[in-house]
């Protein structure tokens, strides 16, 4: 099966599976708190993430908690990586699904509107995380015991406690310094 029919098999299963489970997670999870305030990244520290994490062309990037998409958006554009996009808020799920398909991506990126907390997360090479700590510290389990060895999880401002950063960048935007770290599965502790 070649890369471009596998992903079309992904995204039809993904789509698929989230829809069929969206009855019982509007009744049950959509009533849990965010993990985080939706903040937009800078698009100078979004280009670093992807930089940092070393993200290659054909690789799968998810957003956790997408907000407006500009994560998968420049991963899929300046990155040629396809993208998952899961992100709690329906406005900006909306906000994100037009985006996509005014830049002609909706091939490349599938945006799940869902708690970060289901998702499935075994197709990721990359995930990406602008959540609080202590968010951080309540995925980390899942992070641990769903991706692949290899896989990298990068984290905007925030650490995911418990784990040592193979790699931390600064970056200067929107006056202030963002910092940036960079895990690889499996996660040294410190």
């Amino acid at each position: 099966m070649t890369a471009t029919a596998a992903w079309t098999v992904f995204v039809l299963a993904a789509g698929w599976l989230w829809q069929g489970a969206v009855p019982w997670r509007k009744t049950q999870q959509f009533r849990q708190h965010s993990l985080a305030p939706f903040v937009p990244s800078p698009q100078a520290v979004v280009e670093k993430m992807l930089e940092a994490a070393r993200v290659k062309r054909g690789e799968t990037v998810f957003d956790l908690g997408c907000g407006d998409g500009r994560v998968i958006i420049t991963a899929v554009r300046k990155f040629g990586a396809r993208g998952v996009c899961i992100e709690l808020s329906p406005d900006l799920v909306r906000q994100t699904r037009e985006e996509v398909k005014r830049l002609g991506l909706d091939d490349r990126i599938v945006i799940i509107e869902g708690n970060l907390m289901d998702a499935d997360l075994r197709a990721a090479d990359v995930v990406t995380l602008y959540l609080l700590t202590s968010s951080n510290e309540l995925l980390k389990p899942k992070l641990e015991s769903s991706l692949k060895r290899g896989a990298r999880v990068v984290s905007h401002d925030f650490i995911v406690p418990g784990w040592e950063a193979e790699q931390v960048e600064k970056v200067k935007a929107a006056g202030r310094v963002h910092t940036i770290y960079v895990y690889s599965m499996p996660p040294k502790r410190h």
